[in-house]
């Protein structure tokens, strides 16, 4: 008797162990699959876009992958361990607990937005790329290198399965309802429900893009999760980031709204910001990229809205928000902000330099 249950006694502890061994492996798909949110990582590419967004089921979609090599616009793919934005990116990964990226959309083809492809596809398998029609041969006049850029991109392209969704069509992931709202310089026609009313702070035409090449053609998503709300719209300014809340409301309010264009001159028009109506307002910019002036200021002008930014800017005149809402103070740090929405609109902002966490409350 001693005998037998002495075995049967070890093989429980073996048991036991190996649920042990197996509960650490899935420990980050376990803790997300009861937490139930939604994350979002706004990652510091100094001045570029790299949004990771995980969803509670726990699929990924990043949209833009920063700049390639060592982070400027004349910096060529290289070593993919080397690589500024890529790496970052792959942090941001393993802290969401991923191990691929589902669906990658490019809003445009500018090296801040499409240039750590190459390298991060090395890193981290792509299923699903996303994007609009070719740029065109004007583009490589305002920024050097984006056709070669765009060329390489398409080569890998072509080893996974590609999209091109139209204005108002629907990305495929599960649990959330992801929209496209503009593309190819076209907008939405009709409004997202429950949007749709005059928008009185509408002046004139808006503010002139700063590009009217490639930004202005900026594929921009409403993503939705139960009664939360995020609006990413790329670089797209002027004209069409104009038509979305003038004359009428098309995109309807948002909680979160990633500032269009890095925060630049050119997303400084009030009425955007009046029609989204955004609880917070995050500004990737960088030291010297983006965070102008005049946008901070139109920011600083709404009571309702907490803005956020990845860097201080050093633009001339510009007034930054207070310090526990600043993810880097300057270079030698590359802090993320990263979001965790509920259902319910309820979500929390955390400042990865610091680790304070914001709590905002559902809309009443």
């Amino acid at each position: 008797m001693t005998r037998g249950t002495g075995g049967t006694t070890r093989a429980v502890w073996a048991l036991v162990l190996l649920a042990a061994v197996g509960t650490l492996t899935l420990a980050p798909t376990l803790a997300r699959a009861l937490a139930r949110t939604l994350d979002i990582y706004f990652i510091d590419v100094e001045g570029g876009q790299s949004t990771l967004i995980v969803t509670p089921s726990g699929e990924s979609l990043l949209i833009d992958t920063g700049f390639p090599g060592d982070g400027t616009f004349a910096s060529k793919p290289g070593n993919p361990a080397q690589a500024r934005d890529p790496q970052r990116i792959l942090a941001a990964a393993r802290d969401a607990g991923i191990t691929r990226i589902d669906y990658l959309l490019l809003t445009h083809f500018h090296a801040d937005h499409d240039g750590g492809v190459v390298e991060l596809a090395q890193l981290l398998p792509i299923g699903t790329f996303i994007d609009h029609a070719p740029p065109f041969a004007a583009a490589e006049v305002g920024v050097p290198g984006t056709l070669a850029m765009y060329d390489a991109y398409a080569a890998l392209r072509a080893t996974g399965r590609h999209l091109q969704p139209a204005v108002g069509d629907r990305l495929p992931l599960k649990g959330v309802d992801v929209t496209v709202v503009a593309s190819e310089g076209k907008t939405l026609r009709t409004p997202l429900a429950p949007a749709g009313a005059a928008n009185s702070a509408c002046v004139g035409t808006g503010v002139p893009a700063q590009d009217s090449i490639e930004n202005t053609r900026s594929t921009g998503v409403r993503l939705s999760y139960g009664q939360f709300r995020f609006l990413d719209v790329g670089d797209l300014s002027g004209a069409p980031l104009f038509a979305l809340t003038c004359p009428r409301n098309l995109v309807g309010e948002a909680d979160v709204y990633l500032v269009a264009h890095h925060g630049g001159s050119d997303a400084s028009d009030s009425a955007t910001y009046r029609a989204v109506n955004p609880r917070v307002a995050i500004v990737n910019n960088g030291a010297r990229k983006g965070g102008a002036a005049e946008t901070l200021a139109t920011l600083a002008r709404f009571a309702s809205i907490e803005t956020w930014q990845l860097h201080r800017s050093e633009a001339p005149g510009a007034e930054n928000v207070a310090d526990a809402r600043l993810a880097n103070r300057d270079e030698t740090t590359h802090a993320w902000i990263k979001l965790s929405a509920q259902d319910d609109g309820s979500f929390t902002v955390t400042n990865g330099r610091t680790g304070a966490v914001t709590r905002y409350p559902r809309r009443k």
